[in-house]
């Protein structure tokens, strides 16, 4: 299981595996933590108490330092298993769920026609779909979208980054998806 890592204000910053979060500890980094201790690594023998070693994991750490402002207002990656994810692996054009394989990233403006590789004009679309539509726009073929793309907030991206999610985590993860996200809707 890995660490949600925040900055001092509660702001997701990444995913730590539990030696990295270790390192946080041991090098006094943590400046508060959420959630009860998930798992404890184990060290050798403290020569001062002949005990040994302990170090209980929180699911949640925030770590001391500055914040960068930058950071916050970035938009987050795209990639494919974030926007399959981001759409629950719904083609946007038949309606239908489909395996990852099955999936394509789909332009709805076509790249080679001005259109950019963002999450605004990205969907998933099955290939059928993908290859019928080809270059042409949604008016040429008179064709709808089952849903409109959208640009996941930071705590959304960090569960489309597809991990093995903790309760603690994902409860606090989810306070601040907005309501009417369809990535929240799956989840409640």
């Amino acid at each position: 299981m890995d660490v949600l890592q925040l900055d001092v204000s509660g702001r997701p910053q990444a995913w730590l595996s539990a030696r990295d979060a270790a390192l946080l500890y041991a090098t006094d980094e943590v400046a508060w933590t959420i959630g009860d201790p998930f798992t404890v690594l184990r060290g050798g023998i403290q020569r001062h108490s002949g005990l040994p070693s302990r170090l209980p994991l929180h699911p949640i750490v925030a770590v001391r330092g500055s914040i960068p402002n930058r950071a916050w207002r970035q938009e987050p990656a795209l990639s494919n298993p974030k926007l399959f994810a981001r759409d629950r692996h719904l083609c946007a054009y038949c309606g239908q769920h489909f395996p990852y394989d099955a999936l394509t990233r789909e332009h709805i403006v076509p790249t080679s026609r001005g259109g950019r590789d963002s999450w605004r004009n990205c969907i998933t679309a099955c290939r059928n779909c993908n290859g019928r539509k080809g270059n042409r726009t949604l008016d040429e073929l008179n064709w709808s979208l089952y849903y409109l793309p959208y640009v996941p907030s930071l705590h959304e991206d960090m569960i489309l980054r597809g991990r093995r999610i903790l309760v603690d985590q994902m409860d606090f993860l989810l306070a601040s998806v907005p309501p009417h996200s369809r990535l929240h809707q799956a989840l409640s």
